[in-house]
């Protein structure tokens, strides 16, 4: 029995939120800087503050830290109050680590010490035993009498971590950490950080612009734009039903349709789309991501017959095409209309400009959002 009680208080800690921010705001000269925001993240758990620059997320990152104090809202621990606009819990006592693009290593201590600053209330040998583990988790035991400038800006980073991860913080919060990074290093240093936050149980909160980023890393993304959190889900919810055409746009380039709508019926040169309780009348816009552009260059002056899928092909004469290193980048012009659409197609797709092809749009791929102003 005791052991299931055990188990059953275990339980209880995984699912209770580790992190809890309820309705943050801030305000700078006048300007809602962060508006209204909310988040919850568990034990273990990533989720990535992902947006443009300028729309809030560093600000909510240090009022969660607690280096600025909001406006109005609450930041919940682990099912206690850490901070409203009453009571405030001192930033070194909330049981939260800090990383940041500019890794701030002190240039005078040696590897080992800057790992151990963190530390207190431990004796020597037990900080060493810590200092060791952590160093040997991000493979850099052999530079543990070293001093930060002998090293590379990758290992800076882990050093970083290490030392972040030092005193066993329930929450990590990393503001844009892996920006400064060159690219070949990154995917492996993120990679590697994950493991290790994972390990830990620490619930972690990742700012970052680079959707990227947010899709390699997180296990729930929260979209932020004008400081307020638009969409929050899953990757692969955030990706595939975005909240509008925005949101489209944010993780990838996006093509654009604009139709009326008539019978919730959206008529376009490529077919009728649906667009069920929209308003006779209204404006929409049909958006589709190019890689979800069906090419096809072998069907004739006459064009091709409409499917139920892929609705109407309409013709475009090739303007110019790219190879992006794994996949091909064409733009066309379109007959209907003029406009540019781009296509791309998986490895060396070089079609000559003037070059005239079908193309047709998958129903199932493209959303359709009420027109923007």
């Amino acid at each position: 029995m005791l052991g299931t009680a055990s188990e059953a208080r275990l339980q209880d800690l995984k699912t209770q939120p580790r992190l809890e921010i309820r309705n943050l705001v801030r305000h700078y000269e006048g300007r809602v800087v962060v508006d209204d925001v909310s988040l919850t993240i568990l034990p273990g758990q990533v989720t990535c503050l992902l947006g443009p620059s300028g729309c809030g997320k560093s600000t909510t990152l240090r009022m969660i830290a607690g280096v600025e104090m909001q406006d109005s809202g609450e930041i919940w621990v682990d099912g206690k109050l850490v901070c409203d606009t009453h009571y405030r819990v001192p930033p070194e006592r909330r049981g939260i680590g800090l990383m940041f693009q500019d890794f701030a290593l002190f240039p005078h201590l040696s590897v080992a010490d800057n790992v151990a600053f963190g530390l207190r209330g431990a004796s020597r040998e037990e900080k060493r035993a810590r200092v060791e583990s952590l160093l040997e988790r991000v493979d850099l035991l052999r530079h543990i009498d070293g001093y930060p400038h002998e090293l590379s800006g990758g290992e800076q980073q882990r050093v970083a971590l290490a030392r972040a991860l030092a005193p066993r913080p329930r929450i990590m919060l990393m503001d844009e950490p892996f920006s400064g990074l060159d690219n070949r290093l990154r995917d492996g240093i993120r990679d590697e950080t994950l493991g290790v936050l994972k390990d830990e149980d620490t619930a972690v909160l990742l700012v970052t612009h680079e959707p990227d980023e947010a899709m390699r890393m997180a296990d729930e993304i929260a979209l932020m734009r004008a400081g307020k959190i638009v969409q929050q889900g899953a990757p692969y919810n955030v990706y595939n039903r975005p909240v509008d055409r925005a949101a489209v746009s944010f993780f990838s380039d996006a093509n654009v349709l604009q139709a009326e709508v008539t019978g919730a019926l959206a008529e376009t040169a490529f077919g009728q789309f649906l667009a069920p309780g929209v308003a006779d009348g209204t404006m929409v816009d049909i958006v589709f991501r190019p890689q979800h552009v069906r090419i096809d260059f072998d069907r004739g002056g006459n064009g091709p017959r409409p499917t139920e899928t892929d609705g109407v092909a309409a013709r475009g004469v090739v303007k110019r095409s790219r190879f992006m290193g794994h996949e091909s980048l064409v733009e066309f012009v379109m007959d209907f209309d003029g406009s540019v659409l781009k296509a791309t197609v998986p490895n060396v797709f070089l079609p000559k400009p003037g070059k005239v092809m079908w193309l047709t749009v998958p129903r199932d791929r493209c959303f359709v959002f009420p027109a923007a102003a």
